[in-house]
């Protein structure tokens, strides 16, 4: 079990930018500097690339190039709920699309905000997140693989809250929720139905079970114009 190149190179540049090597509104090199510098291709790199910027770690801005991004205002969410969950309190039928689920190293990343060390193996799934058979998000999600461990794949990539509860008997907490605006990818607009730079909000979430263990790294990209986030103030 090894770490695949795209997240190699995503560890080498998120460990440049810590060092200051690139600052806050830096741009970086090119995709075609990058890509020779690390002796790969360029979508290898790209990949790469667009793990940093769903991470809200870089961003891209169009017609000049890829930036260390800047800290953003964060707004704090209540409540955990999952995709499942909120279809059906708004009359959907949900349903999911599994585009890959593999056992992995965890990233810089992933190990930061879980918590973990790298020995310890992670889940990470990729899935597009349906109501009503319309496409609502695409959704990357990772989980210490011990917190799965025992469960049906089908159990996982359907409603992991739910299997975690009934099935493993585990109580979830609070989450961490950052949500900013970006534009679609080829990539997403593909998975999700949508054109090339339409609108899409990212959330970014870390989620906990009840006794603060974080269990859950998502980071999910939702349409535009067929989702919005309800912000309740006490």
């Amino acid at each position: 079990m090894g770490l695949p190149i795209y997240i190699q190179i995503h560890n080498d540049i998120k460990r440049n930018i810590e060092a200051e090597k690139w600052k806050i509104g830096d741009r970086i090199p090119s995709e075609r500097e990058l890509s020779t510098e690390f002796g790969v291709s360029r979508m290898t790199l790209r990949q790469a690339i667009q793990t940093l910027v769903d991470e809200g770690i870089l961003e891209r801005r169009v017609g000049s190039g890829t930036f260390v991004a800047n800290q953003k205002v964060q707004e704090k969410m209540s409540g955990v709920t999952g995709f499942t969950d909120l279809m059906l309190a708004q009359g959907k039928k949900p349903s999911s699309k599994t585009i890959s689920y593999h056992t992995m190293e965890p990233s810089l990343s992933e190990m930061e905000k879980l918590k973990i060390t790298q020995d310890q193996a992670v889940l990470r799934m990729e899935r597009i997140r349906y109501g009503d058979n319309i496409p609502i998000c695409f959704e990357v999600a990772t989980v210490p693989e011990n917190i799965v461990s025992g469960l049906e794949k089908a159990e996982v990539t359907s409603s992991l809250y739910r299997a975690l509860e009934q099935k493993k008997n585990l109580s979830l907490g609070k989450a961490q929720q950052t949500v900013s605006a970006m534009l679609a990818s080829e990539r997403i607009a593909e998975y999700l139905d949508i054109k090339r730079g339409d609108a899409i909000l990212r959330l970014r979430q870390i989620t906990y079970l009840q006794d603060g263990r974080p269990f859950e790294y998502v980071r999910t990209q939702y349409v535009g114009d067929r989702f919005e986030f309800y912000l309740e103030k006490g």
